[in-house]
């Protein structure tokens, strides 16, 4: 049986996404950078399903990291008929608190090695009778934030880059799906430094990640183009639209300046 390959799977939204999968009878193919929480994590779900759970650390900042997981695929004759790109981190606080090559590693796992994940197994899904992309962008997809600029952008790219992959084939067997979560209760925050105004805001809207990810398997297999997760959140991403972007994006940065 073709396998679903989730990268950022040791933990949060990636951990619960393999979990709902597996219990839908996929055989998994688990990413992240951590060896110690892939063993465990696929310990955890083999027992509980009984599915096959393999496993790969590579830390996805890497130049070669997506040729990495390709090539591990390839190598032990893995066909993959789910893709979820779901790895990705934020840097919160002035711009130039970090150095170029830290926004560099966030942008490559954030943008470069998703691009080349999905153009890499795009020829082994649609050989498949039915094939998934599934790609987690973020409530932060439809506006500026400042204090968070590159992050935001980066998941801006998530969203376009799937609206555009998903015309492109549209006659085909492959669908393409994107999730926004808003706050979730994952370690998000901790690695993004965000400060104590972010985090109590965040606090206010979080949702779990079973929550969320159970909204992004449903939506995934019912071949829906995008989804906001959770009612604030889709209105906050209405007002963001219908309203003045200087305006938007000043209440933004008053959450994490």
């Amino acid at each position: 049986m073709p396998f679903a390959l989730i990268t950022g799977a040791s933990k949060g939204i990636g951990k619960a996404i393999a979990e709902s999968l597996a219990s839908r009878g996929y055989d998994l193919l688990l990413i992240a950078r951590s060896s110690g929480l892939l063993e465990r994590v696929a310990a955890e779900i083999h027992t509980a399903t009984q599915r096959n759970c393999q496993w790969l650390a590579v830390d996805l900042s890497g130049d070669q990291a997506a040729e990495t997981v390709f090539d591990w695929c390839q190598n032990n004759q893995f066909t993959v008929s789910v893709l979820v790109n779901n790895a990705g981190y934020g840097l919160s606080g002035p711009f130039e608190k970090y150095s170029a090559q830290e926004h560099a590693d966030m942008l490559h796992v954030n943008i470069i090695s998703l691009t080349k994940l999905t153009r890499l197994f795009l020829p082994g899904l649609l050989r498949q009778p039915a094939g998934y992309i599934l790609n987690i962008a973020s409530s932060a997809s439809y506006q500026a934030v400042p204090y968070l600029s590159a992050y935001a952008a980066s998941k801006s790219y998530v969203l376009s880059f799937s609206r555009g992959l998903r015309q492109e084939l549209k006659t085909t067997t492959v669908s393409v799906t994107c999730i926004s979560p808003g706050p979730t209760d994952t370690d998000f925050v901790n690695r993004a430094k965000v400060g104590a105004k972010g985090i109590k805001a965040a606090e206010r809207f979080n949702m779990s990640p079973r929550v969320v990810a159970h909204i992004s398997v449903e939506s995934m297999f019912r071949r829906r183009p995008e989804v906001i997760t959770g009612g604030m959140n889709k209105l906050s991403a209405f007002f963001a639209w219908l309203m003045p972007k200087s305006l938007v994006e000043n209440v933004a940065k008053k959450l994490y300046d």
